[in-house]
């Protein structure tokens, strides 16, 4: 069972890696003019849960960008079909697709 400072719940990730990955997520989804924009969701939300530990477990993340952009294709044209009414369940469906992809290591 993981511990730090006592806790059994603790978050072990540093402001340095978080603004690097952040910046480096940003420059990709720029640089793509949005098109990896799932890729650096996921890569920066994997560097997040990788970090968490919940009652001396680990987290881990094992979703793919690949995956996240079939999703990403699938809702986009449901936004557009439904004129933006499915654009509101978007958050929604990426936070779920988010907690099927995190898992616990130990």
């Amino acid at each position: 069972m993981e511990t730090k400072n006592g806790r059994h719940s603790f978050f072990d990730g540093g402001l340095l890696s978080l603004i690097g990955w952040s910046l480096l997520g940003g420059a990709v989804t720029i640089l793509t003019f949005g098109i990896c924009y799932p890729w650096a969701l996921c890569m920066v939300y994997g560097w997040k849960i990788n970090h968490t530990v919940i009652e001396g477990k680990r987290m881990k993340f094992n979703g793919s960008a690949f995956s996240l952009f079939s999703h990403w294709i699938k809702w986009l044209l449901l936004t557009i079909v439904t004129l933006g009414i499915y654009g509101f369940w978007v958050s929604i469906k990426l936070e779920d697709w988010k907690a099927r992809h995190t898992i616990f290591v130990n």
